[in-house]
């Protein structure tokens, strides 16, 4: 092995020292100035600065005594007592370092002190992770929640819309000059059921009904406006469980001058004239 090379392990063998900042005086100094033109040296200082940070985090910081690193060297670098010398390495000053130099000791607890540091940085990362994926699964769960009662309100602001609406065209065709009530009366297939109606021929026909019988699966009421011709339908009509509603119908083409409103069940989608089950039926009275 050249001397370059084992120069330059003396000098990798520094880096974990200095990025625990554990170099002073020349030896700092004379490893600064190997860092500024080793690009090696340099990455590696850079993989272990996060496992440094994360020791200053978790671990107390305390001040030793300033006489207390004298001590230390002082004790690592005694001459031990040994029945042969030790092979030498060059150092990156050209001096000779035995390979058994306290600094290369110091150099190996600093690298092992160091991966305990990549140990706690990683456990430290995972249990952010897990902290973050927690708060995303919370985050997403009250978004969902909120979307729910976002939709829920939608639908309850476009129900009470139409609401407001059905009853604003009620009180047109009531309050309108050429308004008529009829009263609606149940047929033989629905004798309990009533009904009134309200009759404009400019804005319309306003229709309450109660008491009718449940419709039977693809059926559907129809309201009808009868005329000295042909009935003209003024549109479908469903009912609650209870067989009540109240609905608004523009006025029909064709329809210019009803007799009388009635009100019968189809086929589901209903039908061009109605059929033979008339459950209610009304006559309009003529206008003064």
């Amino acid at each position: 092995m050249s001397a370059d090379v084992n120069e330059h392990e003396i000098w990798r063998e520094r880096v974990a020292l200095y990025a625990l900042d554990a170099l002073q005086g020349e030896e700092r100094r004379a490893f600064e100035d190997h860092l500024s033109t080793c690009l090696e040296c340099g990455a590696e200082l850079l993989t272990l600065r996060p496992a440094v940070d994360a020791m200053a985090q978790v671990v107390p910081q305390l001040d030793p005594r300033p006489e207390l690193r004298d001590q230390v060297m002082a004790a690592a670098f005694a001459t031990p007592h040994r029945s042969s010398p030790a092979a030498a390495t060059p150092s990156a000053s050209g001096v000779a370092v035995p390979k058994s130099s306290p600094l290369r000791w110091l150099a190996m607890a600093a690298m092992l002190l160091i991966s305990i540091g990549l140990g706690v940085y990683a456990n430290a990362l995972r249990n952010r992770v897990v902290r973050l994926e927690s708060e995303l699964d919370a985050a997403q769960a009250q978004a969902s929640a909120l979307q729910a009662r976002v939709g829920k309100a939608e639908t309850s602001l476009a129900s009470t819309e139409t609401e407001l609406s059905s009853t604003t065209m009620q009180l047109g065709v009531l309050t309108a000059p050429d308004s008529r009530r009829v009263t609606l009366t149940g047929q033989p297939g629905a004798p309990a059921a009533t009904g009134r109606a309200d009759w404009s021929p400019s804005r319309g026909l306003a229709l309450s009904v109660s008491n009718l019988p449940p419709l039977q699966p693809m059926r559907t009421y129809q309201v009808w406006l009868l005329t000295k011709g042909n009935p003209v339908s003024a549109g479908l009509l469903q009912t609650d469980a209870s067989g009540n509603r109240t609905a608004v119908f523009n006025p029909p083409p064709g329809a210019d001058d009803p007799t009388g409103v009635a009100l019968s069940e189809e086929p589901e989608g209903g039908v061009v004239q109605p059929g033979n089950r008339i459950y209610l039926v009304g006559k309009i009275t003529s206008a003064l």
